[in-house]
């Protein structure tokens, strides 16, 4: 079945129908209605490709992640997918795994896909990709590269109000030796969570050691081997502020594996509030990223985008927060 036996059914023609599927206001309502009844007793799906030639738009949005195994992203694009399904847009996902090349792959995909602009939430990103979407006017949204421009929008993480939280309250538990284990050396999200984290401490009054800093790897043996290096030290830290929450459940593991206990021994602070944080034993205290705002303010930014694609962007911006659970306590 397609749209002319529809409208041979409906008593219209081919264009009424189009119209009508496509949303249009110039059919009467209870035409409209005859139409729709008859598509919903055929289960008649119209071509998305072929709408997508004829409009230019294809009312996809792209989504490209980093790390489809940390629960962050997952979280996310549940929150995401369900705010598309309700302005009826579609996704299209991919996943880089950290490798700049599959960002370019992804990117090739979704420009043959003509998706009408593009999420992506990986800092490993090169110059190449940018351009080839801002040549095909396909707008792009980034998350805190802070950099904006025609075509180019971005997401600015404001870590400050949580990290500085997450530092007040270990300092007035009376932490002063605070360690710190970021993310993969060298992408901008790393760089801008520890540049949050070494502010606050200034601002507390407390000194960044650098022999208590590690790099992990956002995942969980990164942040365990980051712990184990840490715990091996005669002057280890009494508290311990990580990049994830996957690294700070990494360096939970490193320290029942020593027969130490959370807090009593040591405190720990993840970052990112994943559902996970909150079924550990114990509960994590995190500074709170939340993954239905970020959502928002993502689809915000694209549907601007989406109208005025060559438009200079806009600059966005999330705040965050501490989230006070069990895994913070004073020292022994």
């Amino acid at each position: 079945m397609d749209m002319r036996g529809i409208a041979k059914l409906a008593g219209v023609s081919s264009a009424t129908v189009s119209r009508v599927i496509n949303g249009s206001a110039f059919v009467k309502p209870e035409t409209a209605e005859r139409v729709r009844r008859v598509i919903e007793e055929l289960k008649f799906y119209p071509n998305s490709s072929a709408t997508t030639l004829k409009h230019g738009k294809s009312s996809t949005y792209g989504l490209i992640i980093p790390d489809i195994t940390n629960p962050f992203f997952p979280e996310f694009i549940r929150s995401f997918e369900k705010i598309l399904v309700a302005n009826s847009r579609d996704m299209l996902m991919s996943t880089t795994d950290f490798h700049p090349s599959r960002t370019q792959e992804s990117i090739s995909r979704m420009l043959i896909r003509k998706v009408d602009g593009v999420a992506l939430l990986a800092s490993e990103i090169e110059t190449g990709p940018i351009e080839a979407l801002i040549h095909n006017r396909v707008p792009l949204v980034t998350m805190d590269r802070r950099v904006t421009g025609p075509g180019l929008s971005d997401v600015l993480i404001d870590y400050v109000p949580g990290m500085d939280q997450a530092v007040r309250h270990l300092r007035q538990l009376d932490h002063k030796k605070i360690g710190y284990i970021g993310g993969s050396i060298g992408p901008t999200i790393s760089d801008h969570r520890y540049t949050a984290f070494r502010e606050a401490m200034e601002k507390s009054g407390l000194r960044v050691q650098p022999e208590l800093v590690r790099a992990g790897n956002y995942r969980i043996p990164g942040g365990e081997t980051a712990m184990n290096e840490l715990l091996d030290r005669e002057d280890r830290p009494t508290a311990v502020l990580a990049a994830n929450d996957l690294t700070a459940i990494g360096a939970l593991r490193a320290i029942h594996r020593r027969g130490l206990r959370v807090p009593h021994d040591i405190s720990l602070i993840g970052f990112d509030d994943i559902e996970l944080s909150d079924l550990l034993y114990p509960p994590l205290t995190t500074v709170r990223l939340s993954r239905n705002d970020l959502a928002c303010v993502f689809f915000k930014a694209l549907e601007s985008a989406r109208i005025e694609p060559h438009a200079t962007g806009q600059q966005y911006s999330m705040e965050t927060s501490l989230v006070v659970r069990d895994s913070t306590g004073k020292v022994a």
